[in-house]
């Protein structure tokens, strides 16, 4: 299993759970904002994904066992953690998992996917078609659903921005606005290269995992003990606001933030804010730590 740590050596750990696809090498703060904010982030391959080994048949709940064993590794008592869009529901597990419990201070969840079965929730309304295509759209059987990522994972080997570009024609005017920035999509661009370069398994085993039952109970989750902020974009369209909104009301004790006029990638923005949360306020939080931020805004 890969992973990295950026920031202070000696601050807070926070593990960050990235999107899907995604890698390790993930959008988050310079190492010197984490520096200031004391924050040591720990970011990781889920397994399938750049450099670490594929666990094929791995369920959500999973996740709970790789932060376990990195924490272990690096002697980690206690640690926070954080997950955005297909990384939330990882983050979610390590809040329910028994063995964590007492480890895990506090989670934050940006755009996440709710379950595929959520009673009360049409899962797909409001999503934007590329990702009613990529998760099935409620009609596509597993195989159709493993053989759409394998082609659009080969069409990505042969144009490394070919994801880049697919991904923008399904983004909304506030998407667009969150990402006009060229340091941005170059991050962006890295770790889709990034998560790839082994193979589409990681993100096939992703997907797979997201669709079926996730495998810990969302009321398992104390937040007495663990408090769980989540945050979510009005207009998003990759991971629609319902599907967090639908999260928090069966989250006892979960806060959630849903902002108008922002949407899915506004999500990398908001990141800062959320790792101030998770090492508790241990530092200010200025306009100089917004990623892909230049000199002067």
């Amino acid at each position: 299993m890969a992973y990295e740590e950026s920031g202070a050596p000696d601050g807070f750990p926070v593990f960050l759970m990235h999107g899907t696809p995604g890698s390790r090498r993930g959008p988050k703060p310079r190492g010197i904002v984490l520096y200031r904010m004391g924050i040591r982030l720990i970011a990781y391959d889920r397994p399938g994904y750049g450099d670490s080994d594929r666990f094929e048949g791995r369920d959500v709940a999973d996740a709970a066992r790789d932060v376990e064993t990195i924490a272990d590794e690096l002697r980690l008592d206690r640690f926070a953690v954080a997950g955005r869009s297909g990384g939330g529901p990882h983050a979610l597990a390590c809040a329910a998992d028994e063995r964590l419990r007492g480890r895990v201070s506090r989670v934050a969840v940006l755009v996440s996917f709710a379950p595929s079965e959520a009673i009360g929730l049409d899962w797909f309304d409001g999503m934007n078609r590329d990702n009613q295509r990529g998760f099935g759209d409620g009609r596509h059987d597993t195989e159709i659903v493993v053989e759409e990522i394998r082609q659009r994972a080969a069409r990505a080997a042969e144009d490394p921005r070919f994801l880049l570009r697919e991904l923008m024609t399904q983004m909304g005017p506030p998407d667009r606005r969150a990402i006009n920035d060229a340091a941005l999509r170059g991050i962006i661009f890295d770790t889709y290269q990034e998560a790839l370069r082994a193979g589409p398994y990681g993100w096939i085993d992703d997907v797979l995992a997201l669709r079926r039952d996730w495998k810990f109970d969302l009321d398992a989750i104390d937040t007495t003990r663990t408090p769980v902020r989540l945050w979510h974009g009005e207009d998003d369209t990759f991971a629609p606001a319902s599907h967090g909104r639908w999260l928090a009301a069966r989250i006892p004790g979960a806060e959630i933030e849903v902002q108008p006029g922002a949407a899915h990638f506004d999500a990398m923005q908001q990141l800062p804010r959320m790792l101030r949360w998770l090492g508790d306020g241990q530092a200010p939080t200025g306009a100089d730590v917004l990623i892909g931020a230049r000199p002067g805004q």
